[in-house]
């Protein structure tokens, strides 16, 4: 696998990878296979009929994880994926996703990665995703993530999702469908800048008995950038379900919150939680008390918000 210096740092970037990972992986580069490695217990397969690949984790793998990054460096370049995960039953792995972009042309990029997720009987996952670009060129730096889930009785996953620089346009869906016991936490953090676009939507089935979900998000708008986010949860059984989002606005930006919870079950207690406003003047105030300027405490008050 011969990696240049380009692709190599957003591979530190979205994958905090310094080198070949250990265990299993799939790198792609400019919508090729970079790299690949199988192990016992988990193995890769390039799919025949679409672009993509499935992935077979095996019924009680244990304390695995595996690399699944996607870069791009192409200017023009419209990536677009299909990736299948079948984790068995009574797993415990971790899966690190993310792609990054350097667009340094006058065309657009983007990455397309429809990632669908099928956690077997009593399995826990945890899924990193982090999203990244750069580039000096005039052409956007597009992505948009779909991801899908199915989680069987008492799986549990949870979901770290991160985008805190440089991507132009953004669209991120994901859906859920949660059997009995089944426990899903996702955690959102996205900042935007210049004249970025970002639509994240959320839809959430609650349809076993005591299944749960948590969805926090926290975003930052800065310029005259534009978030937009729906947060959708149905209770359809005895469940629990709860979303969250904290958004700060700066500057000339725009931010939408959008909750909808449903209850179809007389025993479904959901709730939903929101706050956008702008960072606080004694927040600022008291920062630069301890000697910072007053750009340095507003970078200080959002590095730790997105924390």
């Amino acid at each position: 696998m011969a990696l240049d210096k380009i692709q190599l740092e957003l591979l530190r970037e979205i994958a905090d990878l310094h080198g070949v990972p250990e265990g299993a992986y799939n790198i792609r580069s400019d919508g090729q296979l970079a790299g690949r490695a199988t192990t016992a217990n988990i193995d890769i397969v390039t799919k025949t009929d679409k672009p993509g690949i499935d992935i077979y984790i095996k019924d009680g793998t244990v304390n695995e994880s595996m690399h699944i990054p996607v870069i791009i460096e192409q200017s023009g370049l419209k990536d677009l994926v299909y990736n299948d995960f079948h984790i068995g039953e009574n797993c415990d792995v971790t899966i690190i996703a993310g792609c990054g972009i350097n667009n340094c042309g006058s065309q657009d990029s983007q990455h397309d990665g429809i990632h669908s997720f099928y956690v077997g009987k009593n399995s826990r996952l945890k899924y990193v995703e982090k999203h990244y670009a750069d580039g000096d060129g005039s052409g956007e730096r597009i992505m948009n993530p779909t991801t899908v889930i199915e989680l069987a009785e008492g799986a549990y996953m949870e979901m770290d999702t991160t985008q805190i620089k440089g991507v132009d346009s953004t669209k991120r869906i994901t859906t859920a469908k949660l059997a009995e016991r089944a426990t899903l936490i996702v955690r959102e953090k996205l900042m935007t800048h210049g004249r970025q676009v970002s639509d994240s939507e959320f839809t959430i089935d609650l349809d076993g008995d005591d299944s749960s979900a948590n969805v926090i998000s926290r975003g930052v708008a800065r310029d005259s950038s534009r978030q937009v986010l729906v947060l959708r949860i149905n209770g359809n059984a005895r469940c629990y379900g709860h979303s969250e989002c904290d958004n700060i606005v700066m500057d000339s930006s725009y931010v939408q919150a959008i909750p909808e919870i449903t209850a179809n079950s007389v025993e479904a207690s959901l709730v939903h939680e929101a706050a956008i406003g702008k960072i606080a003047g004694e927040q600022i105030t008291k920062l630069m008390t301890l000697g910072l300027t007053e750009a340095e405490a507003e970078e200080q008050i959002v590095a730790g918000f997105l924390k």
